[in-house]
């Protein structure tokens, strides 16, 4: 099915259109790209050749960094409801420092600004530290950030003790294996495609997942029970604590266990399910160049899912064939049944437990799929790149195909 082919009706089903939204960044981009001529042969000279990414390269001299700018979006709806904020700090940190890795930048520094309506201190407090757990995780230095209070331009569920919004800038440098940012120009046909598993929604989709949810419960749709199979899914907080503590463990970082901090063994209700953190992939595919292990580009998928994050980097007609994803999570399962999608529309709004693909060398895969699994992520080699443009995903619900 093409990406482009959705019902008519679907963009007010979900609550936005990756179609326009990816209209509006580029014409925004096309405007930001008349700047930078401001800069052209002096410090802070961007680069002209990483269009398509989500983040860009700044030259200071031989010194290359990277910069990009991201937020939490709606998810934070379900920590109001929730009535916790300390992980959310995994989900800022994850949209960045991901943007960035798979630019080839290496994440040091971010600086984040909290919008709210009415200050509390205490929600304050459980963000910052859930912050910082996530920036020890990560290797980051929060360097900067401002808190604005912003009466009634900020608004939310209105049972939290605080509406807010939370974005952040994130620069990094560039790997120092790699002479240029990774931007999909050397992928070839014959490459193989790395799947790197992802426990949660991350922070993309959220518009649709709500609405299908009180549609499905009603108001209070996060306090309704999510009931599955055994299944991953199902012990997905003792999953994920596994794969940060063993990540932290090869990183010599060590973020509190989240079973420690209070959710408890099993989910138990939907707004649980949502507010599952984002696993930070970075340090990982640091480790991977660290090891000298070669990669020609990578995609960190996020809202417009598994085909149009990756057709980013999909350049010189080449297109992939994915046989071999991560199954989708029972709960963005029982999503797309209680929203009334199909899976080609389900793989275009959730990641379905697929949170970023690695293009390498196939003498090299296995390789890069051990060193993943050594610093504590689950991966495997989910595909190759094709010479024919377009992705075709083989999952469990057929073949679907979206063109280039």
């Amino acid at each position: 099915m093409s990406q482009t082919s959705a019902e008519p009706n679907f963009k007010s089903t979900a609550g936005y259109s990756i179609e326009e939204g990816n209209a509006a960044s580029r014409n925004a981009f096309n405007w930001a790209k008349k700047t930078f001529a401001t800069r052209a042969g002096k410090p802070g000279e961007p680069a002209q050749d990483l269009e398509g990414g989500f983040s860009n390269e700044i030259r200071f001299g031989a010194e290359r960094l990277g910069i990009g700018s991201d937020g939490i979006g709606t998810k934070i709806e379900v920590a109001e409801r929730v009535d916790r904020f300390d992980t959310l700090g995994y989900d800022l940190i994850a949209m960045v420092a991901d943007d960035l890795i798979v630019a080839g930048f290496v994440p040091t520094n971010l600086s984040n600004i909290i919008d709210v309506n009415t200050l509390n201190y205490e929600v304050v407090d459980e963000l910052m530290r859930g912050l910082h757990d996530a920036a020890q995780f990560s290797q980051i230095a929060v360097t900067g950030g401002e808190i604005a209070e912003l009466g009634n331009r900020i608004g939310g569920w209105a049972g939290a003790r605080m509406n807010f919004n939370w974005c952040s800038t994130a620069v990094g440098v560039l790997h120092p294996s790699l002479p240029r940012p990774l931007s999909g120009a050397n992928v070839r046909p014959g490459q193989a495609v790395v799947a790197l598993h992802s426990p949660s929604f991350r922070s993309n989709g959220f518009s649709l997942a709500r609405r299908a949810l009180t549609k499905a419960f009603g108001e209070d749709w996060h306090l309704a029970p999510f009931t599955s199979p055994p299944s991953p899914l199902s012990k997905r907080e003792g999953e994920l604590t596994l794969e940060v503590e063993a990540s932290s463990r090869a990183l010599a970082a060590s973020p509190p266990s989240l079973l420690e901090r209070g959710l408890g063994g099993e989910v138990r209700t939907w707004g649980e399910v949502l507010l599952t953190p984002s696993l930070i992939y970075s340090p990982g595919v640091a480790a991977v160049l660290d090891a000298g292990l070669p990669l020609h580009a990578a995609a960190h998928i996020t809202g417009g899912g598994i085909a149009d994050n990756f057709k980013r980097v999909l350049k010189n007609g080449v297109g992939a064939e994915l046989t071999n994803l991560f199954e989708p999570l029972p709960a963005m399962q029982q999503l797309a049944e209680l929203a009334g999608i199909s899976a080609a529309e389900a793989y275009l709004y959730w990641n379905m437990g697929n949170g970023m693909l690695l293009v390498t060398d196939h003498a090299q895969a296995d390789a890069v799929v051990a060193q993943l699994q050594a610093s504590g992520y689950r991966a495997q080699i989910a595909g190759h790149i094709t010479a024919e443009p377009g992705v075709t995903l083989r999952v469990g619900a057929g073949k679907l195909r979206y063109e280039g």
